[in-house]
């Protein structure tokens, strides 16, 4: 599958991002200006079925791991440093394990190699509620979304995803039904596990549930040599909540021989 991505930067190591579930590329603008302003290449991807990605039938790690593989070679990435959050921290776990030798280094944001039990399910319902034939406003798919979300930030997240066709109506840039259905598998633990002793780092906030304490045996017992970074004050959308924190984190292992 040919991923949608936006590359900023046109020199220098080669970065390659991938969002979490409801993202897209578009979320990580703003941290890929930061990143590639200190002499960086860096490729922020669409993962399938979202954003500009083409759908597909299948929203599984392995589905999306191959996708990754596809555009690294397309682009001529050999030795690319892989940075995912959430659902696309699981993303570039699986692609590690699966391609061995085609990475330089890994970043996992705010997730870890276990399973996870649905917890996505009222956004969903929310966004299935918002009628796109009937509403004329972002502010009245808000209205909509607010009685499953009460949490404007998340609200004006997921609202990104909504956009007017070519025929001047609201449309999603996301493949609800299919997203709807493998939301079991999102949560999934990852397949055919393989011990990974290549440079990781794995970066949580304080705040989040996602990486608790007794999840880093879970991820140690895969990546043996990982780095943990805890960023205080943080929830589980880190880049975005504490910016400059993230990016020095990242930068600081980034630029670790």
């Amino acid at each position: 599958m040919k991923l949608f991505f936006r590359q900023t930067g046109e020199t220098g190591p080669a970065i390659v991002i991938l969002h979490g579930i409801f993202g897209s590329s578009d979320n990580w603008l703003t941290t890929s200006k930061t990143i590639a302003a200190q002499g960086y290449r860096v490729f922020a991807l669409d993962q399938r079925n979202h954003g500009q990605s083409p759908r597909a039938n299948e929203q599984d790690y392995q589905s999306m791991a191959a996708d990754l593989r596809e555009f690294l070679i397309d682009q001529k990435l050999d030795e690319p440093i892989l940075v995912g959050h959430s659902m696309g921290g699981k993303t570039v776990m699986q692609y590690v394990m699966t391609y061995p030798g085609t990475f330089q280094k890994l970043v996992v944001v705010d997730i870890a190699p276990k399973f996870y039990p649905i917890h996505h399910a009222e956004l969903i319902r929310g966004l299935n509620a918002i009628d796109l034939a009937g509403i004329r406003s972002r502010t009245e798919a808000d209205a909509v979304l607010s009685r499953y979300e009460p949490v404007l930030a998340v609200r004006q997240f997921l609202l990104k995803n909504l956009f007017r066709n070519e025929q001047g109506l609201f449309d999603w840039r996301l493949n609800l039904p299919v997203i709807e259905r493998e939301l079991h598998t999102v949560g999934e633990e990852l397949t055919n596990p393989r011990i990974v002793i290549d440079p990781t780092l794995f970066i949580r906030g304080s705040e989040s549930p996602y990486i608790l304490d007794e999840d880093l045996p879970i991820i140690r017992r895969i990546f043996p040599n990982a780095q943990i970074e805890t960023i205080q004050g943080a929830g589980h959308w880190v880049q975005a909540e504490k910016p400059v924190e993230f990016v020095e984190t990242l930068m600081k292992f980034i630029k670790t021989n």
